[in-house]
């Protein structure tokens, strides 16, 4: 079987962390492949608990000063008791997720049957079952289709006449009006979440087939005596259709325009557009004994020690596919599982953590070639925006716009919760809109950030009121936390709430910067951008503690747990860039001491910090440390079907370790392309083709024996183009060597658009 572009198991899913998911970015499905009773529990991203509601706690700003005063005073629980009362949301708990349904096939006259194999194919995003009953073998198959917008389920045997189905759809703790036959062929489910003010849905269900009956039957469709059956189901709810029932049943009835081949191939041709972009290949020696495993025995033998850089090659191949099935133009950004929630009441409501779960699942989407994937994130930000204005001038009498540490579909930005250590954050928002500057890294795209601008400098804004004078002089926020994190004063009293953590100053740092760059690429907006510039002399900058660590807070507390899951601190060096082992080498040692820090009390226990640790060390050029981090994420925080575990299932580890998986090969901060900077000793030979570049490069390469063979760069405008290298390296386009200068250890050449410039190392 092939090991990098398939997941395959020799038995049904009998847990739904072993099951395989299905996505368009808005509808969602994970498949089991129970022979004789399939289900597909299913998603529509917009299934929420409830409609908008107001939630600023009035008695925030009648507060603020004193909370302050009080922290400034040490007198940490005094304030965090005000603050718990009178800068809680009210309510306390936004909207959460909610799931869909479930879709049942069952053979309803058979109860023996013999399972052979199911997989799912990332190139095709096709998921396949194979079994047999009584000597007749039986093939399903299912996809969901982002032209066509429905789910379909293709059902075959080898023998004429044979297949006898059973299809309904029930589910959500029966919290759904009707799943009830419309006509022989066709089910309407449907129901409502959160009264009045909440989201109605709709799944339309309409089944078809070659030879055979297809008839209602109670609260089912069934198929007897035909030859093959066919499922077309499609999702709406009011959060986009006001009619979503007629909507719904439309998107069924338009694929069912077309073919099964046709839908199939439509379906296939749309994903491959994406997919087929970029890849990477990491060559191993133990290739044919691999391809008799199934995905789960790989993962096994790796968790005992084995060797697998295809299943690392398989893991990132994985990562695209569900950026690509969770996260597509119109959709909803992926939330804390994206398109893939079992549970009525999920953990953490399954909305978006944006202390750092939500940004990690965007981390490699552009440095992957899939840049329009990027967009359901920015739109999600200005549905933020509004809600954030008030919020701002309600709790904090401050311009601009804010958000805490979590919002919802409908971009809530009061504090979430009722926990100290997370809930009082500001920098939501800001950490947010620096994916709208990341995107215009990636792609020069100059048009998006001019209709940006005014986001980025809204968010901006907002700390230029809130900021205070801290007993040092510098500018920083009050109150904040260093997410999820507890540290213990000198006296030994434990606090969350506290005055300028160093997170906050960097997040704050990287933003202001990327504002005034862009009001100088726009060549707008220059007295904003020169208060930027004063209030950014007065931002503390990352410090080193008394561990030789990077300090979490301003004063150099310690933690009260060391080996903690959050590593805020080193925000700066992974996804910032104010730490660079080029160009700090001393803050890079003391963000290594960090790190070294945090693993030897047991930090990266959950599979989204061990993702970041993948991504600090290959930021620190330690490629046995990526390896190392990568291992321990097989080992312990990867599921069956690959899902990254928190615990429980988490989507965020599996795109972050996806983007440290990318740095380890391509890097390019600083304005310089870092080429393999972070190669393990089992790399020993591969190639990436297709991953892009900060400056707008599209970059692939080849190595051998852990040194660069050959590379390709192409940009998407004329720039200057800048590769860390040593003196020897040769560039040539159109058969003839181009001019180059050798400057802080790179070679420096002018690349015009469109072209394609070679990379030969010498040897």
């Amino acid at each position: 079987m092939e090991t990098s572009s398939k997941l395959w198991y020799k038995a049904p899913a009998d847990d739904w962390n072993k099951a395989l998911p299905l996505g368009n970015g808005r509808i969602g499905a994970m498949v089991f492949s129970q022979p004789l009773q399939e289900r597909l529990q299913l998603n529509e991203d917009s299934v929420w608990s409830g409609g908008y509601r107001e939630r600023n706690n009035a008695s925030a700003l009648p507060n603020l000063e004193r909370v302050r005063k009080l922290l400034f005073e040490e007198k940490i629980e005094e304030a965090e008791k005000i603050v718990n009362d009178a800068f809680c949301g009210t309510p306390v708990n936004q909207r959460h997720y909610m799931p869909l349904g479930d879709l049942s096939v069952s053979h309803y006259k058979e109860s023996i049957a013999d399972f052979h194999c199911r997989t799912l194919d990332l190139e095709t995003a096709v998921n396949t079952t194979s079994y047999s009953i009584g000597g007749t073998e039986y093939t399903r198959e299912a996809f969901i289709s982002y032209p066509d917008q429905v789910l379909v389920m293709h059902i075959t045997a080898d023998k004429a006449g044979v297949l006898d189905l059973r299809i309904g759809i029930d589910g959500r703790d029966d919290y759904f009006d009707s799943n009830t036959p419309v006509s022989d062929t066709e089910i309407s489910y449907y129901g409502g979440c959160g009264g009045e003010d909440g989201i109605g849905f709709t799944a339309f269900i309409k089944v078809r087939s070659q030879g055979g009956r297809v008839y209602r039957y109670g609260s089912f469709i069934q198929a007897d005596g035909c030859d093959s059956v066919e499922i077309i189901l499609g999702a709406q709810t009011t959060f986009r259709a006001a009619d979503h029932k007629e909507q719904a049943r439309y998107d069924v009835q338009k694929a069912s325009e077309l073919s099964y081949d046709k839908l199939k191939e439509r379906h296939i041709n749309d994903h491959q557009s994406l997919y087929k972009r970029a890849c990477i290949s990491l060559d191993e020696e133990n290739e044919e004994v691999l391809k008799s495993l199934a995905t789960d025995e790989r993962l096994e033998r790796v968790k005992q020690g084995g060797s697998d850089n295809k299943l690392t090659e398989l893991y990132h191949n994985f990562g695209r596919y569900l950026y690509i099935a969770g996260s597509r133009e119109g959709s909803l950004p992926l939330n804390l599982q994206g398109i893939w929630n079992k549970d009525m009441w999920p953990a953490w409501g399954c909305k978006y953590t944006i202390n750092i779960n939500t940004e990690m699942n965007y981390w490699a989407v552009e440095s992957c070639g899939l840049s329009e994937l990027h967009e359901p994130l920015f739109e999600l930000i200005e549905r933020m925006r509004p809600n954030g204005r008030i919020t701002a001038r309600q709790m904090y009498s401050c311009g601009g716009f804010v958000c805490h540490h979590n919002t919802d579909i409908w971009g809530d930005t009061a504090p979430q919760d009722l926990w100290m250590p997370a809930t009082q954050w500001p920098m939501g928002a800001a950490w947010l809109c620096l994916h709208i500057w990341e995107h215009y890294r990636f792609t020069l795209d100059k048009d998006f950030l001019r209709e940006k601008y005014e986001t980025l400098r809204e968010a901006a804004e907002f700390f230029v009121d809130f900021l205070i004078t801290d007993k040092e002089g510098r500018l920083v926020t009050c109150p904040s936390v260093s997410p999820e994190n507890t540290y213990i004063t000198q006296s030994g009293t434990k606090g969350s709430l506290c005055i300028g953590p160093s997170m906050d100053s960097q997040i704050i740092r990287t933003l202001f910067e990327a504002v005034i760059k862009s009001e100088e690429i726009l060549d707008t907006d220059k007295a904003f951008g020169k208060k930027l510039g004063e209030i950014l002399k007065m931002l503390p900058a990352p410090e080193i503690g008394k561990y030789g660590q990077i300090k979490e807070w301003a004063t150099d507390y310690d933690e009260a747990e060391p080996g903690h899951r959050h590593v805020s601190q080193l925000f700066a060096l992974y996804p910032a860039e104010l730490i660079s082992k080029r160009k700090t080498p001393e803050l890079a040692k003391a963000a290594e001491a960090t790190l070294d820090r945090r693993l030897s009390h047991g930090g990266g226990h959950t599979g989204w910090s061990r993702a970041w640790m993948i991504n600090f060390y290959a930021r620190l050029f330690d490629g046995q440390k990526v390896y190392e981090n990568i291992q321990a994420l097989f080992k312990n925080s990867t599921a069956d079907n690959m899902f990254d575990m928190h615990p429980p299932f988490q989507i965020d580890g599996n795109f972050g370790a996806a983007a440290g998986i990318t740095e380890a090969l391509l890097q390019s901060e600083n304005d310089e392309i870092i080429l393999l900077p972070a190669l393990p000793e089992q790399w020993k030979s591969g190639s990436f083709r297709g991953l892009k570049a900060r400056g707008g490069f599209t970059v692939s390469a080849e190595w051998d024996d852990h040194k660069l063979s050959n590379a390709a760069i192409i940009p998407n405008c004329d720039s200057i183009c800048r590769v860390v290298a040593d003196s020897s390296l040769t560039i040539s386009c159109g058969g003839k060597e181009v001019n180059t200068a050798y400057e802080n250890g790179c070679v420096v050449f002018e690349a015009a658009k469109g072209r394609k410039y070679l990379l030969k190392a010498n040897k």
